[in-house]
């Protein structure tokens, strides 16, 4: 058997933490419904910005700073994602965005990183989390993400990921479950949108060459979805 003091030597706190803290938010949330006879999970309460979430897949995301050149629906695995093209204003410098927003109440994340990297046939190399904030008026919030360069035969990309939610973001689904049980016990939810950003460079160069600017795009991006369908 695994002892605790091993776990906590092999930097496994933060999942042992998060679930815990999961167990807690169930506990919380079976209780009331236990003592009444009527289960939250019957029921969830409606994501307010639905709408906005469906139309963000029609209608694209527009970026500060940069020119949409071309978009499309793409489908990875099993769901639609929505693939833009954008240039930044007055360069060459392009990025691609794929956006996968929620379009039902009971929509989860699941295995979306996945399911990219089998349709692009990448090579991932130079792995890393990542963090940035953003602000939006008086709002400061952290997204966690990871980074990683992506190369095929032809071409090589520095990647950023993430779930992106009202309040932040992070790679893990389990991150946006823990957000999403913390916002039933206040009758609300926890929207989302997959976010993954692809920065054409140099073959098999150094991904963290294009951090300054990556990071500057995942900014832009985590700040329109706080603005418009989060």
């Amino acid at each position: 058997m695994i002892s605790f003091s091993k776990l906590l030597k092999e930097n496994q706190f933060p999942k042992l933490a998060a679930l815990l803290l999961l167990l807690v938010l169930l506990v919380i949330g079976a209780v009331p419904g236990y003592m009444t006879g009527h289960w939250q999970w019957q029921k969830l309460p409606p994501i307010t910005s639905i709408k906005q979430l469906r139309q963000l897949r029609q209608q694209g995301l527009n970026l500060p700073g940069w020119e949409t050149i071309e978009k499309s629906q793409q489908q990875i695995g099993g769901r639609k994602w929505l693939m833009q093209i954008n240039k930044k204003q007055g360069t060459q410098t392009q990025a691609i965005l794929l956006l996968l927003p929620q379009t039902d109440d009971k929509n989860q994340p699941e295995v979306e990183w996945t399911e990219i990297q089998s349709w692009q046939q990448w090579n991932v190399a130079q792995f890393r989390p990542a963090e940035f904030t953003v602000k939006l008026a008086s709002t400061e919030v952290k997204v966690e993400a990871q980074f990683f360069r992506a190369s095929t035969m032809k071409q090589t990309f520095a990647v950023l990921q993430w779930y992106a939610f009202p309040n932040g973001g992070n790679p893990s689904p389990l991150q946006w479950f823990v957000a999403d049980q913390l916002a039933q016990l206040r009758k609300q939810r926890a929207p989302w949108v997959g976010v993954s950003i692809m920065i054409p460079m140099e073959p098999l160069g150094q991904v963290e060459t294009t951090w300054s600017l990556t990071k500057s795009i995942g900014e832009t991006v985590q700040r329109a979805l706080m603005a418009g369908p989060l």
